[in-house]
């Protein structure tokens, strides 16, 4: 990745007031929608240059290679701005879940006939992938 590309990219996102932009994970070759995050310049930087997704924590307000704790890692496949460049799509090759709370993604509820209802099950107890217990 040049210096040129990097600083093109950046003059075409409109980063909020926390010099953050929303990036939404996708699996590659299935479409599924994994999860939403946050992502600077330097997490952009970063993915861009090793191909291991890594998004900024606004919680922790660090850096967040994504699998560092759980093993879960997501590999780019490739990056893309919308139309206002105000948010990524990440297209990804996610390693095992994407969610925290050890489902394959994390829109796992859905409003559905009136109620608030849960329509993915725990595929890995988080206890398994964050050693808490």
């Amino acid at each position: 990745m040049t210096t040129a590309v990097l600083e093109a990219l950046f003059a075409e996102l409109r980063f909020d007031a926390d010099g953050l932009v929303p990036a939404i994970a996708q699996q590659h070759d299935t479409g599924e929608v994994l999860m939403l995050a946050w992502m600077n310049r330097e997490s952009i930087k970063e993915t861009l240059a090793g191909g291991r997704v890594v998004y900024w924590s606004r919680s922790r307000r660090a850096l967040w290679r994504k699998g560092d704790t759980s093993g879960q890692i997501q590999h780019l496949k490739e990056l893309r701005l919308d139309c206002d460049g105000d948010a990524l799509l990440l297209l990804v090759d996610q390693v095992g879940v994407a969610c925290h709370t050890g489902r394959r993604n994390c829109f796992y509820r859905a409003v559905r006939d009136g109620t608030l209802a849960v329509i993915a099950d725990v595929e890995v107890p988080a206890e398994e992938l964050y050693g808490k217990g």
